[in-house]
């Protein structure tokens, strides 16, 4: 990945610019706040980090955030990690969700699709109402401010209205979408111990239907704290025995009534993807979330009322969360419960066709199968409405970039093109979407507002067009207030603040160039080190996927007991792919010509497949642990894979191995 292409493969026309939200935010602060008036993003961003008390003071009035109670000031202490925002500041998440109820009450707030991919919607008045009359029976069942809410949900509107819901009483909200088994949910609710817990009978994906009922009475059994049981009949089963229904609780006609917490009361709980432990149970605030929402939809991703916003993600990934957060801009939410590939591979775009969607957010890996597959998503769907594709989860290969470029740019449209990168730990993006910045290809546009994002090197050196460490050296809102269960915040510390004290370290390798955009390597926890050159294992994906025979691979350096380095590729093959010496060869090339001769792998491995996280994402340091002779059951948390007979085919490979 080059970062001396000087030619943008997108650059925002001037009247794009001129009417972006960020570019009125600027003249607004600069004539409030003393921001730069002059010198673009770059001067605003620069502002935002060494003026942070005002940047987020900025934000708060420019959105018109309602504090019931004033806040002291906008930082307390500063200090990461503990830093204390807007102390005094009372608040509510869910009434600045709902205030479009207000003003565009007949307009959609949210649109529910599902494998029939007819859109359904549901006006910013019923939403409302619905969550009036929830919030009202939660209350009456005793959910107190703290108490924890959770759902076993798909991405339907009963999962936003209980959210909000729960938020409005101020109770913490906690989800896990119901593709997961029971000991993955047990794993993360059973932490947290929830009084409330909604579910659904089954769910539909692939054309199939999928009954949960025996899970949902085990969950029952083995959360001890639930004093309620809302069923959601998605099956149209009858409730289970003690099970309240949720058309009862949500049929009053009620305005709700939102309780004021501080700004730093607990919002929801999310969690790590929990593949070598308990899964952290990361705990982010009311206000916290509110603030970094806003700026992060409002300002990156420019949107606003007259938008639609369709992300595809389940209620097991904070993208849904995010999702969710669309609300605040007064977008509407295109909410779609299903396979991202059924009836085919073109069916996320057949939805943002179908709903109009203006920001249309997916993964990677979704826009590389879509090229290998030969979809024309601009040819074959009226994509007229897209402003923006964004991309998340794994980094957009610079193949990714120049599919999606030429894709729409042949039905004349200028295609702006976000890759975003972030995390659970923030519920947001460390770096991405910049409306009014060029596009290269490979990179993402820019570090976000108010976050101080470098790259460092092992002594804490800043680092320009080399690769280092992700580290954020100033507090973000939305960084977690604590983690759940961790009291002396012990383990809080150990997973961002133990390399560099005082300092996020997040985990990701990646190169802050000289014209400030942002390289994404992939994890630094897995990097391949071998003579002393770094890569990450994301360079080494992006080359060898793009050979038609390679359906997905899996690349891992392990340090060997003799002081060696052994790394192999495992491949899983293309139907009709044979591994044989002509493709063996052409994968060795193709990494030695294109990335670096010192990391062309000792072996190709062909596998049955590739194991992911519950939320997609390739499983690499477990692997690594099973190659470096750990068992099974200390290598990885079971309940954190998507398919576990896949990690018994490597910890067979590893004990057969010499």
């Amino acid at each position: 990945m080059s970062t001396t292409n000087p030619t943008p493969l997108w650059q925002p026309d001037r009247e794009r610019v001129a009417r972006a939200r960020i570019t009125k935010f600027q003249a607004w602060a600069a004539e409030r706040h003393g921001a730069p008036a002059d010198g673009g993003y770059a001067a605003l961003h620069r502002w935002s980090v060494d003026r942070l008390d005002t940047f987020w003071q900025a934000v708060t009035e420019w959105f018109e955030v309602g504090f019931s109670t004033p806040y002291a000031r906008v930082l307390g202490d500063r200090s990461m990690p503990g830093a204390e925002w807007f102390p005094g500041a009372t608040l509510n998440y869910a009434e600045h969700a709902l205030r479009a109820a207000d003003t565009r009450a007949d307009e959609p707030a949210l649109l529910y699709v599902d494998e029939t991919h007819e859109p359904r919607p549901v006006t910013w008045s019923e939403l409302r109402r619905q969550v009036g009359s929830l919030a009202a029976e939660l209350r009456d069942l005793g959910v107190r401010p703290g108490d924890r809410v959770s759902g076993y949900l798909p991405n339907v509107p009963q999962a936003v209205v209980a959210l909000l819901a729960t938020a409005a009483v101020g109770g913490v909200w906690t989800s896990c979408a119901p593709d997961f088994g029971a000991r993955s949910v047990l794993d993360r609710f059973q932490q947290v111990e929830p009084v409330v817990l909604f579910t659904v009978d089954g769910y539909r994906y692939g054309g199939k239907e999928h009954d949960r009922r025996d899970t949902v009475a085990e969950l029952r059994r083995e959360l001890p704290t639930l004093r309620a049981v809302v069923h959601i009949p998605l099956l149209s089963t009858e409730a289970p025995d003690g099970a309240l229904e949720w058309s009862a609780l949500t049929s009053a006609d009620v305005t709700p009534v939102y309780e004021q917490v501080a700004f730093d009361h607990p919002l929801w709980v999310l969690y790590s993807s929990g593949t070598t432990g308990l899964p952290k149970a990361i705990v982010q605030s009311q206000g916290g979330i509110l603030v970094e929402h806003l700026k992060q939809l409002g300002l990156h991703c420019d949107l606003g009322p007259e938008d639609r916003f369709f992300w595809y993600t389940s209620t097991g990934w904070m993208m849904w969360n995010f999702l969710v957060s669309g609300l605040l801009t007064g977008t509407t939410i295109v909410l779609y419960d299903g396979s991202p590939g059924y009836p085919d591979t073109g069916a996320q775009w057949r939805i943002a066709e179908r709903t109009g969607a203006t920001l249309f957010g997916t993964s990677a890996a979704y826009v590389m199968a879509c090229r290998k597959a030969e979809v024309h998503p601009a040819r074959d769907f009226d994509l007229s409405k897209v402003q923006c594709v964004a991309t998340t989860g794994s980094p957009l290969p610079p193949d990714g970039f120049r599919w999606l470029h030429d894709e729409f740019a042949q039905s004349g449209a200028e295609l702006w093109i976000a890759s975003v990168s972030g995390g659970t730990d923030v519920c947001s993006c460390f770096a991405g979407a910049v409306p009014t910045l060029p596009v290269h290809i490979g990179e993402l546009q820019a570090p976000g507002l108010g976050t101080d994002l470098q790259s460092w090197d092992p002594s804490g050196k800043p680092l320009v067009d080399e690769v280092g460490e992700l580290v954020v050296t100033n507090p973000m809102p939305s960084m977690p207030i604590h983690f759940w269960n961790d009291p002396d915040g012990s383990r809080y510390h150990d997973s961002y603040f133990d390399t560099y004290p005082g300092v996020w370290r997040h985990g990701d390798w990646i190169t802050v160039t000289s014209r400030g955009s942002v390289i994404i390597h992939g994890r630094s926890d897995s990097t391949l080190n071998r003579q002393g050159v770094r890569m990450g294992s994301a360079d080494i994906y992006e080359a060898v996927e793009r050979l038609p025979e390679i359906k997905e691979s899996l690349v891992i350096g392990v340090e060997q007991p003799d002081g060696g380095y052994w790394m192999p590729l495992f491949v899983h093959l293309a139907p009709g792919a044979v591994l044989d010496e002509a493709l063996l060869h052409r994968i060795k090339q193709t990494i030695r010509e294109q990335l670096s001769p010192r990391h062309v792998p000792d072996e190709v491995i062909e596998v049955p497949g590739v194991p992911h996280t519950l939320t997609g994402k390739r499983i690499e340091v477990p692997v690594k642990r099973l190659l470096q002779g750990s068992p099974l059951e200390k290598a990885v948390n079971p309940g954190s894979v998507d398919k576990l007979d896949l990690l018994r085919f490597y910890e067979e490979l590893a004990r057969k191995r010499p």
